[in-house]
């Protein structure tokens, strides 16, 4: 018998405003008219009115996971963080972070700082039931995912051994000309855990790196341009919000904006694969609930550059990625996965890896040299290229699209 059908999971909350306190304990009274079948049992076991409160509460009631405001009284949500960094580091912490350019700052912060993920306060909602709603089709899959990976027993390191297949091991498994194995584009998909992941992995890519790199992060708007500028400053590349009809070029990094798919287009009747390649945006349905979603990317991918895309699938919940993953992978391309035991939730990448279409799995910390290797494939050392576009010539382009 499951551990969730005996004993249900320990939550507390933590927030200093008497309406969403209400909301929170509304929910959870509640919850079996929002679960799933798949999710498991959970009870708010306390609900703390500030960050000194909540500290308090931990040590008390010991709680699976945590929802923690970032703006309270006495110690704020960060100030929460730095001393469960310490006290506490492998309790779940859900940030609760309001739709607006500081909160996405904060938040972001937070997830710095040791948050496992984030959720938007249902403060736009016509009224309570919408609200509710919101909020428990955000929160309770993400309180599950992450007791679900607290209480399960560590991985065994070595059922996590990297798979590793460098390009000229597989093509000569495989009877494969080599001269048709370059890479020439990387595009990423992640979700919970994201944000630390790329602050993680992007600095470590080569500085000249000679692809364009797309990156699609489930974050709502306002969010991934925090986010796109938080990347800029901590690496060699350019990093920036991507906005439709962006070229793509080496050394450049688009980040998918908030609430738009990204695709990547090519000009038609070309006959070299990405020859005039660039973004492409829509707001079509959500796919898998996201918004902007992985598999348009990756499916993308798939039929611009075939056998030269290099796809990564880093940590996140669900499935997104998988099917444009497995585009990837028919069409020879190079799929790598994220390890289980570096990633915040085995979600994304544990379906690839099942699938069995993962060419590699791999440790975060591990992946960075494994692109650089890869995308070093069949090109001279020194290409020439500028690995960081200038910011004068990008605003030029980001002006001429109405940005500024």
């Amino acid at each position: 018998m499951s551990i969730f059908a005996t004993q249900p999971l320990r939550v507390l909350a933590a927030d200093d405003s008497a309406v969403m306190r209400g909301i929170l304990r509304t929910l959870f009274q509640r919850q079996s008219e929002y679960t799933r079948g798949e999710l498991a049992r959970m009870e708010l076991v306390g609900v703390s009115r500030d960050g000194v409160e909540c500290l308090q509460e931990i040590q008390r009631l010991t709680p699976d996971v945590l929802i923690l405001d970032l703006e309270m009284p006495r110690m704020t949500g960060l100030d929460v963080l730095d001393r469960l960094r310490h006290t506490k580091p492998g309790l779940p912490v859900i940030m609760c972070s309001s739709h607006t350019e500081m909160g996405a700052r904060a938040t972001l912060d937070a997830l710095a700082r040791g948050a496992a993920d984030y959720v938007m306060k249902p403060t736009g909602q016509r009224d309570l039931e919408s609200a509710l709603r919101s909020l428990a089709d955000q929160l309770l899959p993400r309180i599950a995912a992450f007791a679900a990976e607290r209480r399960r027993p560590a991985p065994h390191r070595s059922l996590l051994a990297p798979r590793q297949s460098s390009v000229p091991e597989r093509a000569k498994a495989e009877g494969a000309d080599l001269s048709g194995a370059t890479v020439e584009v990387l595009v990423i998909g992640v979700s919970t855990g994201g944000p630390t992941a790329l602050e993680q992995l992007l600095p470590k890519l080569a500085s000249d790196l000679p692809v364009p790199t797309l990156i699609v992060q489930h974050m709502p708007k306002l969010f991934t341009n925090v986010l796109a500028e938080r990347l800029d400053r901590c690496c060699h590349l350019r990093v920036a919000e991507a906005y439709h009809g962006a070229p793509l070029q080496p050394g450049m990094v688009w980040l998918a904006p908030g609430d738009m798919h990204m695709e990547i287009a090519t000009r038609l009747g070309a006959t070299e694969p990405g020859t005039g390649a660039q973004v492409k945006l829509h707001s079509q349905e959500p796919l898998h609930h996201c918004r902007p979603a992985v598999d348009y990317l990756f499916l993308s991918a798939a039929r611009a550059y075939g056998a030269g895309t290099l796809a990564l699938v880093l940590t996140g919940m669900g499935s997104d990625g998988l099917e444009g993953a497995r585009a990837v992978h028919d069409r020879r391309g190079v799929v790598i996965a994220q390890d289980e035991m570096s990633s915040a939730v085995w979600g994304m990448p544990g379906r690839v890896v099942e699938s069995g279409i993962a060419d590699a799995v791999l440790p975060l910390e591990a992946i960075a040299r494994e692109v650089n290797q890869r995308v070093s494939v069949g090109r001279a050392k020194n290409s020439g290229m500028s690995a960081r576009p200038s910011s004068v010539s990008l605003r030029r382009r980001e002006v001429a699209h109405g940005l500024y």
